[in-house]
């Protein structure tokens, strides 16, 4: 059991890492698609890309660990994985809003939300709630942590059942592979 635990972990820092990235290369396209639709286009069709490459993460592990995996097994690996990209893209994260966003972008985006509230007859008490909020761009990064997380906690349910149920292909067997005339 702790075996896997150690493999568990490895996996999920090792495939969290390039997922982060693969989230950070996205990221650029959301920052570039604050002048441009287009870029904000790229970025929204290479989200729809994020829970098709857990899965194809979760099966890759499934490999890693000899072809086996249970439902609670494969959801365990992909809040893990979520969690270890969302780590990775937090600093992404803190750099855009404290030093490439544009000056009172978050106050701005804060406001935006307020109108929207006021213009769907939203509680005012949630709305004074939210005017009173002063967000820096640290808590946005934590906030984003947690946001993956939650994802990670969505998406990989139809993902580790998915995984559980797809088939390992079967590999030729490789232990007696010299000649015997040798």
């Amino acid at each position: 059991m702790l075996e896997h635990k150690n493999i568990l972990f490895k996996s999920a820092m090792t495939y969290g890492l390039s997922f982060g990235l693969f989230w950070c290369f996205k990221y650029i396209f959301f920052m570039l698609g604050i002048s441009s639709n287009f870029f904000s286009f790229i970025y929204m069709t290479l989200t729809f890309f994020v829970p098709f490459i857990g899965l194809y993460y979760t099966w890759r592990y499934k490999m890693d660990i000899g072809g086996q995996l249970g439902f609670m097994h494969g959801w365990q690996f992909g809040i893990l994985l979520y969690f270890f990209a969302a780590m990775v893209i937090a600093l992404l994260h803190y750099a855009f809003y404290r030093y490439l966003a544009p000056p009172g972008f978050l106050a701005n985006s804060l406001q935006q939300t307020i109108d929207m509230l006021n213009n769907a007859q939203a509680d005012s008490k949630m709305i004074e709630a939210i005017e009173s909020v002063n967000v820096t761009p640290i808590q946005m990064a934590i906030q984003g942590i947690f946001n993956n997380v939650f994802y990670g906690i969505l998406f990989s349910i139809p993902v580790a059942y998915l995984v559980k149920r797809l088939r390992t292909p079967v590999l030729p067997n490789n232990e007696n592979t010299t000649d015997d005339n040798e």
